[in-house]
């Protein structure tokens, strides 16, 4: 008896589920290879092929940095609204609710401090889950209260940057925190403190042409995307070729030949390099003449 005949005589053909979870692999967009995704997860989101860093969540990056169980998240009580009540396709207010829905947070960057090899620094890093990781009000106030946080107790600042720029639905409110936080650095920087920026991807727009790309050591992942100006505004007004040179020109390798970053590094290695570093450049920071600890 063939499917139709059976559709018709009301037999229904019984399916077995084998159970197995579609996320069970994973195919790398660069190599185009399938990795089992409890093989990713043990590589630090890098696939074995080639190389490829996945974008992975925000703690489970946090968590291969610092030692472990020492991360205490701060702030979380600062989050996205929508005070401008913008809407387009939909409203930004259920934008926001989506997103903490899917990433169980309020704002798309976790601060916090921690320590790594024993020695105690602030945290921040960017959750590309929530809204690409861009750049609102609370974004920005949680930044700089970990800059504040930092500078009260004499620690080191490290900030994982991967997002899109500044979030439109938040248009003037959202372009401000680029200032605020380049202000804060640099009275950070006037107390003799360490700030270390790591680049993935992608860093790009508001977020690139201001504190990402001026760390004291500016670290960038393989292959990052490292730019102003992403190709879904480009593609409109340029040719495919100059399209493809931009393309090439804004990959972290072209970015270290440039002299933006200081060394690439693959996420595997970067918890054993911060350490260095740390060891190297960190001496409890050293407080100039005259001026005074400024504290939120």
């Amino acid at each position: 008896m063939n499917w139709f005949t059976k559709l018709k005589s009301g037999i229904r053909t019984i399916i077995r589920r084998s159970g197995i979870p579609g996320d069970l692999w994973v195919k790398c967009e660069r190599c185009h290879q399938t990795i089992y995704s409890k093989q990713l997860e043990q590589n630090a989101g890098i696939c074995v092929h080639c190389g490829n860093h996945f974008r992975i969540p925000s703690l489970e990056y946090m968590n291969l940095l610092v030692d472990s169980g020492s991360f205490e998240e701060l702030f979380t009580n600062v989050h996205s609204t929508d005070s401008l009540k913008f809407e387009d396709r939909l409203k930004y207010s259920d934008r926001l609710r989506d997103y903490a829905k899917r990433t169980g947070m309020t704002a798309a960057v976790r601060t916090g401090i921690a320590t790594l090899d024993g020695v105690e620094v602030g945290v921040g890093i960017h959750e590309f889950g929530f809204a690409g990781g861009s750049l609102g009000s609370a974004e920005g106030e949680r930044i700089c209260r970990l800059i504040d946080r930092c500078l009260a107790d004499r620690r080191p600042l490290i900030l994982v940057c991967r997002a899109g720029g500044a979030r439109m639905q938040e248009s003037a409110l959202s372009l401000m925190q680029l200032a605020k936080i380049n202000a804060r650095l640099a009275l950070f920087a006037e107390h003799g403190m360490l700030f270390i920026s790591i680049l993935a991807d992608p860093t790009t727009a508001g977020v690139s042409a201001s504190y990402a790309l001026i760390g004291d050591i500016n670290i960038a992942e393989p292959n990052a995307l490292i730019g102003f100006t992403g190709e879904r505004i480009t593609s409109s007004s340029v040719s495919e070729q100059e399209q493809e040179a931009l393309r090439h020109a804004q990959r972290a390798e072209q970015v270290l030949e440039h002299g933006f970053v200081d060394l690439i590094l693959p996420r595997s290695q970067m918890r054993s390099e911060l350490s260095r570093l740390l060891s190297l450049l960190w001496n409890g920071g050293s407080q100039p003449a005259g001026v005074a600890t400024h504290t939120a």
